[in-house]
């Protein structure tokens, strides 16, 4: 019987190349050195997309194109989202820095009907996946920063799994993205956020 140390030990022997390829690939995703002036840059790099998607809710959910069981999931997501940006303005705060404010947003016509609100919320709870695990190289000095985004990062990926299973999205490649998540650069996160942010002093 293949015992599980056995199978960490020949984890390396059995990754097909393919993966093992998207792996590689994946690896220069992560944040380079320069991609952040320390703990507190990742932080307030965290805090305005947690501002994002706090506001996100706050302006689909008062539209009220949701009902029942989808109304009922992106309420808690709301509060959820407004959680972590309390929680990480505290932290900056008692770690000497000051959180960055909230930029100003425009979420275009994402709250046009529900499938677009839906649509939208899918994509920045992907897009904050991609970007804690990112940035999670920044932080390996910083061990109880790094549980803590780590936490987040699992709360994000389980939001994207709800909306995903709401919009009926296959499994594979809709409610979960595969074996592995693949992280993304600050500079590909922010790209990928700024249609939506009008001005902010972290872009």
């Amino acid at each position: 019987m293949l015992k599980r140390k056995d199978l960490i030990r020949d984890a390396g022997l059995v990754i097909p190349g393919a993966i093992a390829l998207t792996m590689i690939g994946a690896k220069f995703a992560f944040a380079d050195d320069g991609d952040f002036d320390g703990p507190l840059d990742v932080l307030n790099y965290a805090l305005t997309l947690e501002y994002l998607e706090a506001e996100f809710y706050r302006q689909g959910n008062e539209v009220g194109l949701l009902d029942g069981k989808a109304a009922d999931y992106l309420a808690t997501i709301q509060t959820d989202e407004e959680t972590h940006v309390m929680t990480l303005q505290d932290t900056i705060a008692s770690l000497g820095g000051t959180p960055v404010p909230a930029p100003q947003v425009d979420f275009g016509e994402s709250f046009a009907t529900a499938d677009s609100y839906l649509e939208t919320a899918y994509t920045f709870e992907n897009l904050g996946v991609q970007a804690y695990l990112g940035a999670a190289p920044s932080l390996f000095q910083e061990k109880e920063l790094l549980t803590a985004a780590a936490s987040i990062f699992g709360v994000e990926a389980r939001h994207a799994a709800i909306i995903g299973v709401l919009q009926e999205k296959p499994a594979e490649g809709g409610v979960y993205q595969g074996a592995f998540e693949t992280p993304l650069a600050r500079a590909e996160v922010l790209q990928a956020a700024s249609p939506f942010i009008v001005s902010a002093e972290t872009l």
